[in-house]
């Protein structure tokens, strides 16, 4: 997948600033993609381009103008032959995995750090999509928002966003308790105790 789909996806939403899309992406984009605003601004001037966007300006007093994006006809065909695609599987590719896996006794109280430290951001970032989930559902229950909504795909994917979140803090405080037990075993072991 590239990023163009991501976009295209978020514009169906309607029409977006690039500092909102990457707000969107920093917000609910990031449970399943994630790019800098670098990228992002990038990627909607090829996207320009290429005739899959349209970009306006709207003129601001007291501020810059801004350049509101929106999705083409060109976008919509694109992002519908994306969707047709046969999807592949999801690849791993986590930095803290690779450390655990090299781990050796002595790292311990690192990997244990690794992990407070992983814990921490996705209890943040779980709490973040919390928040955007009661925003979506706006006092509704999930299954009238399910049956209202025009588009439930932000929602589903925010749903995924949660469930990911919510597996990391598991199995890090399943790993850090694996770690803090092998410790204490370790030191009833240790000659003189």
């Amino acid at each position: 997948m590239a990023l163009r789909h991501a976009v295209l996806a978020a514009l169906m939403e309607g029409e977006a600033s690039g500092y909102d899309l990457a707000k969107e992406f920093d917000a609910s984009v990031a449970n399943f993609w994630m790019a800098t605003p670098q990228q992002l601004y990038k990627e909607l001037e090829r996207m320009t381009g290429e005739g899959l966007i349209e970009a306006r300006v709207v003129e601001q007093q007291k501020r810059p103008n801004k350049r509101l994006h929106a999705i083409t006809d060109a976008g919509r065909e694109a992002l519908h032959a994306f969707i047709a695609e046969s999807t592949k599987p999801t690849v791993i590719r986590d930095e803290m995995l690779v450390k655990i896996q090299g781990m050796e006794p002595e790292d311990d109280p690192v990997i244990e750090a690794v992990l407070a430290e992983r814990m921490v951001w996705a209890q943040a970032k779980l709490a973040r999509y919390e928040r955007l989930r009661a925003r979506l559902l706006d006092g509704r229950s999930e299954q009238a928002f399910l049956a209202e909504s025009p588009r439930i795909g932000p929602y589903l994917t925010l749903l995924r966003g949660i469930a990911f979140e919510q597996e990391n803090i598991r199995w890090a405080e399943s790993t850090a308790s694996v770690i803090r037990r092998r410790s204490v075993a370790a030191d009833q072991d240790a000659p003189g105790t």
